[in-house]
């Protein structure tokens, strides 16, 4: 209590000391757009059948946001810290601790401009109505006692709760400087049922209450133009790069592999199969070679021949099938008499080559110049 005390003789004091300087700010002082920050601290209680003054617990929060008019406003509010939920059994008697943070998007109406006669006044009043999303999580002690109190914490839940959060508010605002002002604000935040881990068949509601202080980014007032301007007329040479694109032809060449397992043959490679398909457009006076190998260290010399044969057949057949032509088509088999690879495992293998024409624009820079007039201040 005496902390409290001391708390506000500071604020009565600090509001003494700003009082003149308050004094000196008018109407003409202040100009819309006008940015804000603010932070705010207090307390809250979610509203159960507890007693709720036993779980009322400090909270915190930031803002940002503009008035665009003396009337209108509008913040981006973040507020959160501890939250606590109670609940009376015949055996217990058990208050359990969570976190929560919730963020809003808020519209502020500034009732005294609105229904005054003036765009500035010392002491204004902000009705508060926003939408956003509350978090809560850290809900062990309750999630543990899930199964007890009679079924009152039944949907406690373990790791987190997302939740919308309607917020309805009023705040009293003071301008103890240009920049600067303090609030007190009360708000009531409709969150969705279990959010503090009972179920009431009803929306949960968390009462807040706190002060804080705002720092104000009045915008800058426009300077007047200087009377009787002279200008005089300039006329500059500007040399310039300018882009000029002529024909190219390029030839375009793209290697596949597709290996096999041992004593296999069956051709699987649809990844290569759309490689081949998409050159196949972008490229004329196309070709498409395929060779096939088996590896020396495994069977004979004649299996071998047999499996890079059947290899070969297959990747072709592969082809016509995926859409190439049988005309730009030449194949070729080695058994294991050519080994492409170092790796043993690695020749059993189709190396697939296709070669063709790409016809692109080739990009050269030309110098350019152009006269370019403006009008130029003379002092």
């Amino acid at each position: 209590m005496k902390h409290i005390k001391n708390l506000c003789a500071a604020a009565i004091m600090m509001l003494c000391m700003t009082v003149t300087a308050n004094a000196q700010v008018g109407e003409k002082d202040v100009t819309y757009p006008q940015l804000f920050f603010g932070l705010q601290g207090g307390g809250q209680t979610t509203l159960t059948d507890y007693n709720n003054w036993k779980l009322v617990t400090p909270t915190a929060s930031f803002s940002f946001g503009s008035f665009f008019t003396p009337v209108i406003g509008a913040r981006l509010h973040f507020n959160g810290m501890w939250n606590q939920g109670g609940c009376i059994s015949s055996t217990e008697d058990f208050k359990y601790d969570y976190k929560y943070v919730s963020s809003n998007l808020d519209l502020l109406v500034n009732l005294v401009t609105l229904l005054g006669k003036k765009n500035y006044y010392p002491l204004n009043v902000y009705l508060i109505g926003g939408l956003g999303l509350n978090c809560a999580w850290d809900n062990n002690d309750a999630y543990t006692r899930k199964d007890m109190q009679s079924g009152m914490l039944s949907v406690a839940y373990e790791k987190n709760s997302l939740s919308h959060n309607a917020r309805f508010g009023v705040q009293l605002d003071w301008n103890v400087s240009k920049h600067v002002s303090i609030n007190m604000e009360v708000a009531a935040n409709n969150l969705r049922d279990s959010y503090n881990s009972k179920q009431s068949k009803s929306e949960d509601w968390q009462m807040t209450a706190q002060f804080g202080i705002a720092y104000k980014f009045a915008a800058k007032r426009a300077k007047k133009a200087k009377e009787e301007e002279v200008y005089e007329t300039r006329t500059d040479t500007i040399w310039y790069d300018d882009a000029v694109f002529t024909p190219h032809v390029e030839d375009g060449t793209a290697t596949w592999t597709v290996f096999y397992k041992i004593r296999e043959s069956d051709f699987e490679a649809e990844e290569q199969l759309a490689a081949i398909g998409a050159f196949l457009k972008d490229h004329r006076e196309c070709k498409v070679d395929i060779k096939s190998y088996a590896d020396v260290q495994t069977g004979n010399p004649k299996i071998n021949m047999e499996y890079s044969r059947q290899r070969c057949e297959k990747a072709v057949k592969a082809l016509i099938a995926a859409g190439v032509p049988a005309s730009v088509i030449t194949s070729a088999y080695y058994g294991d008499t050519v080994q492409p690879f170092a790796e043993n495992d690695k020749n059993r293998v189709s190396i697939i080559v296709a070669t063709g024409l790409k016809d692109v624009e080739k990009k050269e820079l030309v110098k350019k110049f152009k006269v370019k007039t403006t009008e130029v201040h003379r002092r």
